[in-house]
């Protein structure tokens, strides 16, 4: 597969070629050979359309690649063990999960970069198109804007998600230098990708013993996988660094605070 990145930098306004359907040659081929970055809120839909817990798609459907300079764990789809190393869901008449792709095959063939360096920068964010020798794609007239494309994929609700992730990974706590133990990965892990065994250990270990948790927020977060998404990076936020997104029971001295909230 050669894939080419064009440095042009685009924005919504911004238009393109393309078209994919069964009838050209190169159908399919773009689910060959490739990485494909999950999200959080793409294992979320994936997970809920296949109807298996998160803990059993991950074991199943991706690998988690880790290097010595790697900050945070990233997640890659586990292709097929074949020669095309193809998707897993991906068939002779495309993909088995349409509705529920992930955010970069939703895109294809436009990307996405980014220079902030904090979630709440107004560093510049834009868009590139991607050149693959094989696409037959981008030779068709069907023309777009990139804004008209983001509305066709329906990318906002996966945009509205990644903000969540944002505030975690654009933190000024990373800037500064500072890693995240291996006890805190497997926290950013279970979160962001684990969602289920991150409503286990809120449930059913001793989570709402040591946090004040309302009512109303048990209720939500106990069958809404947004809810509890959006719960688990308050968690973070205190877990990793100590900022007071969630509340301790009872009167606790600043030292002990400091050791739970190391410990969490």
């Amino acid at each position: 597969m050669n894939d080419k990145l064009n440095n042009d930098k685009l924005n919504k306004k911004d238009s393109f070629s393309f078209s994919c359907k069964r009838e050209l040659s190169c159908f399919n081929k773009c689910c060959q050979d490739v990485n494909i970055f999950l999200t959080p809120y793409d294992v979320l839909c994936i997970k809920t359309r296949l109807n298996i817990s998160s803990s059993e798609f991950l074991e199943r459907f991706t690998i988690c690649p880790f290097t010595e300079d790697q900050k945070l764990p990233v997640l890659l789809l586990k292709l097929n063990d074949n020669q095309q190393k193809d998707c897993p869901f991906v068939s002779k008449d495309g993909c088995t999960i349409y509705e529920d792709r992930p955010w970069s095959c939703r895109m294809y063939p436009i990307g996405l970069a980014s220079q902030k360096i904090r979630a709440e920068d107004a560093g510049e964010e834009y868009y590139f198109k991607q050149e693959d020798d094989f696409c037959q794609g981008m030779k068709q007239s069907t023309n777009w804007t990139i804004a008209e494309w983001i509305k066709d994929q329906e990318i906002d609700p996966y945009d509205k998600f990644s903000g969540m992730y944002k505030e975690i990974i654009l933190h000024p706590y990373f800037k500064k230098g500072n890693d995240l133990t291996p006890q805190k990965m497997d926290m950013f892990h279970t979160v962001f990708y684990d969602l289920d065994k991150f409503r286990e250990f809120v449930f059913k270990s001793s989570f709402l013993k040591r946090f004040d948790v309302s009512n109303r927020t048990l209720e939500k977060i106990k069958d809404s996988d947004i809810h509890l998404l959006s719960f688990g990076v308050d968690w973070l936020k205190l877990c990793l660094f100590g900022e007071t997104t969630i509340k301790l029971r009872g009167e606790i001295r600043d030292k002990e605070e400091a050791e739970i909230t190391a410990h969490c």
